[in-house]
């Protein structure tokens, strides 16, 4: 899942990130509104963390802009005020939720796992297909329950291919949704990861999950007519 993250404080941001990468999320970092706006409008992000107190727009004119704009990805509003009428504008501008600094870092997981679980597009805290079992708020993954071991940016990418079980996903919808914005296009850094992932999952299992479709992209499946 990728994540923006707005805050002006460089410091703030970077721990912000850090974190959030280790829980295997993409993360953007925009410093004011402006590029905040800008990476919204030409990005797909899975959840929005924006900071209130931003330079050139604040976090409140940026969440209207977004709405306004028919962006319906969920918005999480970060700030340093404890004022009651500004958590109210900002959930009347659009915000989903709304989190006072300091907070703790595991009450904001839980707020991001929230989130995105409820949309736009629902997200499960487990996911089975076949006899891959991903359990999502520990980043576990069995098959046919045996452990798998995988990397940070492995498990994003498995947990992105079971979300979407028994659907196309292409290279682009990949780079979109499991890399940030430091992804080189050029590169074949997907097709490597995809390699590995799946001698990870279907090496020594008879059924074959993660199927490719040639000049099309992968489906993670355990229908055996999905791949060409």
């Amino acid at each position: 899942m990728r994540i923006l993250v707005v805050e002006d404080e460089p410091s703030a941001a970077k721990m912000l990130a850090k974190g959030l990468r280790e829980q295997s999320y993409a993360v953007d970092i925009a410093q004011d509104g402006e590029e905040a706006s800008f990476k919204a409008s030409v990005n797909q992000y899975d959840l929005i963390l924006l900071d209130v107190g931003l330079p050139q727009r604040d976090g409140f004119h940026v969440c209207k802009e977004l709405r306004s704009g028919g962006l319906e990805v969920p918005i999480l509003m970060l700030t340093a005020r404890d004022a009651y009428s500004d958590r109210v504008q900002g959930l009347d501008l659009g915000a989903d939720d709304y989190l006072t600094k300091p907070y703790d870092y595991s009450e904001l997981l839980a707020r991001v796992r929230a989130l995105l679980r409820r949309g736009p597009r629902p997200h499960q805290e487990n996911i089975q297909v076949a006899d891959l079992r991903i359990e999502v708020r520990g980043r576990h993954a069995w098959r046919a329950g045996k452990a798998i071991a995988l990397t940070a940016k492995e498990y994003a990418l498995l947990e992105y291919f079971a979300r979407r079980a028994g659907e196309l996903v292409t290279r682009e919808e990949i780079s979109e949704h499991v890399w940030d914005e430091s992804y080189d296009p050029f590169s074949n850094v997907i097709e490597v990861y995809i390699r590995r992932l799946r001698h990870k999952v279907d090496a020594n299992h008879k059924m074959k999950l993660l199927r490719t479709r040639r000049g099309e992209g992968y489906v993670l499946s355990a229908d055996e007519t999905s791949d060409i």
